[in-house]
């Protein structure tokens, strides 16, 4: 036993023990946030040390400051503070005591990625997309046998809460929340192919299809194969939609029809499963829907390039997709292709 009246009444033993067992501090460079583990920065930011220097790269001429005049924030601590806006949806005044920043400066950091990764939209968001179309059409047969499939369509509702003045109303969806009505196409690895993302929440999914430059494009015969949509479409040549009702005698048939493409056309509800659980600020914006639109737009940058870079996947939660109101008024044209694929794959 040791004397009760030294200043540490420990055993030497016992403090050999301790010292042995105590972690070695390690510092970091505060001034460099890749100074940690791939764990860490997925956590936080939903990409690896790699991916996150390859975005660096990417935006350094967009996001740089001039100078370095009052500790400006370097491209690195300027691209963290933005994916940890994206990524976790919350207050700016949080964000910034995260990073010990003031909100003011959080607020710039994420609208000016905002802005760089919205102005490289057309070099990431490609339709049909970044492979051939033959490519994209056997990737999607292979789902359950839906044949010419280019892409999967379909609308998701950001909610929005802003002051939004005389126009409010246009803003209230059907489920009378405020929102954004945006709509994306996926290809088969649930890249996003196209978006559009300007529409209030009280637009119907066929009036952004009909006035988008998609189905003008589709229009015009640019694309060789089928899109793949839900009832909130009229069924076109260039647009599959289930039968509303299968007739009697061809039950069958048009049922393996409805199955085939509900189970195809999955993979756009995939995409928006995936993109708002990587990105988790979708699932609420508080800011204007000018603003709003530039950050859905720049998620699905950021999406398509952690897909490309084979990323992880975040747990999606499930949920049940949007309930839009059915078309029950479908084009003649329309009709005929899909009694000819009907009668050709499921009879």
């Amino acid at each position: 036993m040791t004397c009760p009246f030294e200043e540490n009444p420990v055993e030497l033993g016992a403090r050999i023990v301790r010292g042995s067992l105590r972690r070695e501090r390690v510092f970091r460079d505060r001034q460099n946030p890749f100074a940690f583990p791939d764990e860490y920065l997925y956590e936080r930011y939903r990409f690896s040390t790699e991916s996150m220097a390859y975005l660096c790269q990417l935006l350094d001429p967009y996001v740089a400051s001039a100078t370095r005049r009052s500790r400006a924030l370097t491209v690195p601590q300027t691209i963290c503070i933005a994916l940890r806006y994206f990524a976790t949806g919350t207050y700016l005044y949080a964000v910034g005591d995260a990073e010990n920043l003031s909100k003011n400066t959080v607020c710039n950091a994420i609208h000016k990625v905002a802005r760089a990764l919205t102005d490289m939209l057309d070099g990431f968001v490609v339709f049909p997309g970044h492979l051939p179309t033959q490519s994209v059409k056997e990737g999607f047969f292979p789902v359950i046998g839906f044949p010419r499939v280019i892409s999967a369509i379909d609308c998701t509702h950001i909610p929005i809460s802003a002051r939004l003045g005389e126009n409010e109303a246009d803003y209230v969806n059907r489920k009378s929340f405020h929102s954004l009505n945006v709509q994306m196409t996926c290809d088969h690895n649930c890249m996003v192919t196209s978006i559009d993302a300007k529409w209030p929440g009280s637009v119907h999914d066929s009036r952004i299809f009909r006035e988008s430059t998609l189905c003008h494009r589709l229009e015009q015969g640019l694309f060789s194969g089928v899109l793949v949509g839900d009832r909130g479409y009229a069924c076109q040549p260039f647009l599959m939609t289930p039968y509303p009702d299968p007739d009697a005698g061809h039950t069958w048939p048009q049922t393996r029809f409805n199955v085939a493409l509900s189970r195809t056309r999955v993979r756009i509800e995939m995409t928006f499963g995936i993109l708002k659980a990587r990105f988790t600020c979708l699932r609420g914006l508080r800011v204007a829907p000018d603003r709003a639109s530039r950050i859905v737009a720049a998620c699905v940058v950021l999406h398509n390039v952690a897909t490309i870079r084979r990323e992880r996947a975040p747990p999606v939660d499930q949920h049940s997709p949007d309930v839009v109101d059915p078309i029950t008024l479908d084009y003649p044209t329309g009709r005929a292709v899909r009694e000819a694929i009907t009668d050709q794959f499921f009879a």
